[in-house]
Parts: structure tokens; sequence; C-alpha cells
């Protein structure tokens, strides 16, 4: 698989990553295995995390496969910290927290360092200044190798990647995650424009709107083993079974029929060599469905075909995006 620089930095990552959202609660060890072995075998190194992911489970899932089935040296592991199951308070920027929380996930990836570490998602009762100093406290103390953010709208990424700019000996910004599809392209208005310009990598997640691309869905499917139809995760997928949906799942089916590929094949395409990013991460349930998403490594859209899901797709950004320049 080919390797991508992630932003402006050194660290190499391949242009699919492996998410584990659902490991330790849907996905069992089995599963798990079955999935690492397939990525790794495929040429990828960029599996993604977080310490809230199945409580925990994910991150001890990952490391009981690191080097008894894939070397540890052949992986980029991506984790997340800031999430807490708090009714009073969503996110935890701490310096304190996010520290304790790098700690813990360490011991159960049983590692002694995380390639990536990603702040997951700003806290507007932290000052940012403090929590961006234990961005650079994991990385000087070396239980990190790079960090980055997640989560972060487009004035809180250019003030974060600003921030760590302005003075020498802090950790600059390597990449940032945030939904990013045909169905979803909202990081267009201000995010991919801050991170373009700073020189940060975009990581998308759910790059198959939920699973929606597929076009498993189409005419008001529902099979009985999606995550349309599971009872904790059919919130996530219903906002993205309306009409504008199908008018783009439509779209997506008859762009892979022409091409004679899958609509999974296209939309993961598509998303994958958008300007600035990095590689998207694909979570899949087992074995079979992510070789089908690695499948990908092949695929080259035509441009007419870009421009076509492009327009179709295309979010509605009015003032202040538009150019009033040229009017």
């Amino acid at each position: 698989m080919e390797q991508r620089q992630l932003g402006r930095t050194g660290l190499r990552v391949s242009r699919i990553g492996l998410g584990t959202l659902t490991w330790g609660r849907d996905t069992d060890e089995h599963d798990a295995a079955d999935l690492m072995k397939t990525f790794w075998e495929a040429g990828g190194t960029l599996v993604d995390t977080a310490d809230v992911y199945g409580d925990g489970e994910a991150e001890y899932l990952l490391g009981k496969l690191i080097d008894g089935l894939v070397p540890r040296r052949d992986l980029v592991i991506s984790t997340k910290a800031g999430s807490v199951a708090d009714p009073d308070r969503r996110f935890d920027g701490s310096r304190g927290h996010l520290l304790s929380a790098l700690d813990g996930s360490l011991a159960r990836l049983g590692t002694d360092h995380v390639d990536l570490w990603h702040v997951h998602a700003y806290d507007p009762d932290t000052p940012l200044e403090e929590t961006l100093q234990a961005l650079d406290l994991a990385v000087s103390s070396g239980r990190a190798r790079y960090a980055a953010v997640s989560n972060f709208c487009g004035w809180q990424l250019a003030k974060a990647a600003t921030w760590q700019l302005s003075a020498p000996g802090r950790t600059r910004l390597a990449g940032t995650q945030l939904e990013y599809s045909l169905l979803q392209r909202g990081v267009e208005r201000e995010v991919l424009p801050a991170a373009l310009d700073l020189g940060i990598g975009l990581l998308p997640s759910s790059p198959l709107g939920r699973g929606v691309l597929t076009g498993k869905y189409r005419g008001d499917s529902m099979p009985p083993d999606s995550r349309g139809a599971s009872e904790h995760l059919a919130p996530f997928v219903a906002p993205y079974l309306d009409d504008t949906a199908s008018r783009i799942v439509d779209a997506l089916a008859t762009a892979a029929d022409g091409l004679a590929v899958t609509p999974l094949q296209v939309a993961l395409a598509w998303v994958r060599d958008r300007p600035g990013v990095a590689a998207p991460i694909v979570g899949a349930r087992n074995a079979q469905q992510l070789t089908a998403a690695l499948s990908v490594e092949t695929l080259s859209l035509p441009d007419e075909i870009c421009r076509a899901l492009d327009d179709v797709s295309a979010p509605v950004h009015r003032y202040p995006d538009h150019d009033w320049s040229t009017l």
C-alpha cells in the first residue's frame, strides 16, 4: 500500500487506516485478529483507536495483537484522549487528565509509546494552551512521537496550530481527524483550508458515510446485520438516510457501474484522493469487508467522475465563503 507523509512532518502512514471504534464491543478478539492480519498483509500501517472505544477494550485488544500477531515496528499506532463518561462534562482537555489518560492507553496497548496522539475534542472549559502543553510533554517525554487533534472546528484548529508554531520547542500538529465523505463535506468550509495552509494532514473518519455509501441501504433496504439495524448504532446512521443522501448514493452507483467497480470503492477513492487527505480511517466489521475496502488501492477515479460526484454532493457554502471580490 502507498505510504503518505502526514502533514508537514516526517511521519509516514498508509493511505488507508484501520479503525477500531467497535473493537471490544461489536468486534471480538477473533475478528479483530482477522482484521489486523488482513490489514498488515495488505501493507497497511496506520491503526486508529481511542481510550474510550469499548471503554478501553479496543486498546486492550490491539495491545494483545501487537507482536503476538503483527510486529510493533510495522505499525503506526494512533490513539486519543479527552473524551470522558461524565454527564456534566463530555470532554476534559486538562493537562492532568490527558497525561493520565495517555499512561492508561500505553498500559492497555502494552507499548512504551504511541506514534500519533490526538486530543479527542476541544474542551471549552480548559485554556487551550494548557491542553496543548500536554501534547508537548507527551512528545518530549517520548510517550508520543507525534501530536494531533480531533473534532476541532476551523478556528480551533487554526488557533491550536498557530500557537504550537509560535515558539521554539513546541510540537507542531501533524494531523487532524474529522468526519469527511461524499455525504459529509463540512470540513471543506474552514477546517480543510486551515489544515492545508498550516501543513496539517487530514485523517477522515466515516469515509463511507457511516456505511450508507456502500449502497446497502438503497431502496429502503435495511440489512439485519447492518449498523442501521443495530439498536445502539441506528441513531448514528439515521441522519444519512434522507433524500439528499439517496441522490448522492444513486449517482455513486451510476459511477460505479460505469467503472465496473463497487460504490464502496468509488466513495473511498474519492475521499482518499481529496487535497489535504492523508489517510481515511475505515472501520470494517470483518475481514471480508476490510478486503473490499483495501481493494481500492489500485483505483484512481477519472476526472469526469470526480467532477460529477463533486457536483451532486456539493455542500451549500455562501457568506462569508464566497469570493466577493469577483462580484
